[in-house]
């Protein structure tokens, strides 16, 4: 993804707490807005969770949005 960041992670899979390494990336860099692309498979729902505590951690007002894939790779929302 060209001119982007780019953070892989599956909470089913990875032991830990992302919102603690999520929150000190949006602190210690110039963050201009956060993606959060998720599967429809509840496990994500991890990420997202992670995602929203980092925000709310590091003191930033940082716009950001959810895109949900079906299991079949399509956009739901």
């Amino acid at each position: 993804m060209k001119n982007k960041v780019t953070i892989i992670g599956c909470p089913k899979l990875d032991a830990g707490d992302y919102s603690e390494k999520l929150t000190a990336i949006l602190r210690e860099n110039n963050i201009k807005s956060v993606t959060v692309v998720r599967m429809e498979v509840p496990c994500c729902g991890g990420i997202e969770h992670a995602v929203k505590q980092a925000l709310m951690n590091c003191g930033k007002m940082i716009p950001w949005q959810v895109v949900t894939l079906s299991v079949d790779g399509n956009i739901i929302d």
